[in-house]
């Protein structure tokens, strides 16, 4: 059975849990801080902890792919494993990835991630569109079979990413917005929100864009990278009611106890709601 599209789930979940996404970034040196190995073992304590904690709260939890394709194949079982947990509970699942290719491989990587009977399939996934927005039409079209959606990259957090997002198309728009206008024409007549949604950093200050694509807007740099959720209004505008703040070291950093995980999330979603609604 084809799911409810992704941007009608994305938005009651945000609604209900409140729109807050949570990393699952098990990198070496936070396992370290939790007192665990940079194993296998490791890995899956942490990751099953994360999982425990949040996917009855919040509205998505977001692993970093890398983390877990690090340990080869049994990563990528504890990713498989996390994914279908975190669902089960009720938390939608963004699978960062950020891929990008053309063709076949690129609807490889959409059946890997984006077709409701793949071991990895995920509510959404997000893609890279620099080699341009049609090279993302079999994500696209994947997604909107099983009911997923997808994350593109328009404006990032890291600041050599402006190289590329802030130089100029052919028609003097920036490749960003060139990017965002691409998004808004998929979102076109969607209701109550589009299914394709993009990654605008939360650390830009003013983004200089027009961010009204009627998608989500995954707003990655709150916490460890220096973003409050009191920054979000001034980055977003009038769009800040699509907004997905993400934080992750921010809460992981609280682990392993799980009540502290909990009070850490919980903290960061009041903030949020603050934030965008006063």
């Amino acid at each position: 059975m084809t799911l409810e599209p992704f941007g009608a789930r994305l938005r009651h979940a945000m609604d209900s849990r409140g729109p807050l996404c949570v990393g699952i970034d098990p990198h070496a040196s936070l396992l370290a801080s939790w007192g665990l190995s940079d194993d296998i073992a490791g890995l899956e304590r942490f990751t099953r902890t994360v999982v425990e904690a949040l996917a009855d709260r919040v509205a998505v939890l977001k692993p970093q792919s890398a983390f877990f394709e690090r340990f080869g194949s049994r990563g990528v079982a504890v990713l498989e494993t996390a994914v279908a947990e975190a669902r089960s509970a009720g938390a939608l699942v963004l699978m960062d990835a950020k891929r990008g290719d053309i063709g076949s491989t690129m609807g490889a990587y959409a059946a890997t991630y984006l077709d409701k009977d793949s071991p990895l399939f995920s509510d959404a996934l997000t893609v890279s569109p620099y080699l341009g927005f049609g090279s993302l039409r079999p994500a696209l079209d994947a997604a909107a079979v099983s009911g997923a959606g997808v994350f593109v990259l328009a404006l990032t957090s890291n600041p050599e990413g402006a190289e590329v997002q802030r130089s100029t198309a052919a028609d003097g728009r920036s490749l960003a917005q060139l990017m965002l206008d691409h998004m808004a024409a998929e979102n076109a007549g969607a209701e109550p929100l589009g299914s394709v949604g993009a990654v605008v950093g939360a650390t830009l200050g003013d983004a200089g864009v027009d961010l009204a694509i009627n998608g989500p807007l995954l707003a990655p740099g709150i916490g460890a990278q220096g973003a409050t959720p009191a920054d979000l209004p001034a980055v977003f505008g009038s769009s800040v009611g699509n907004v997905v703040p993400s934080v992750s070291r921010g809460v992981l950093r609280h682990g392993p106890d799980v009540t502290a995980l909990r009070g850490a999330a919980d903290r960061f979603a009041d903030e949020v709601r603050t934030a965008l609604h006063g």
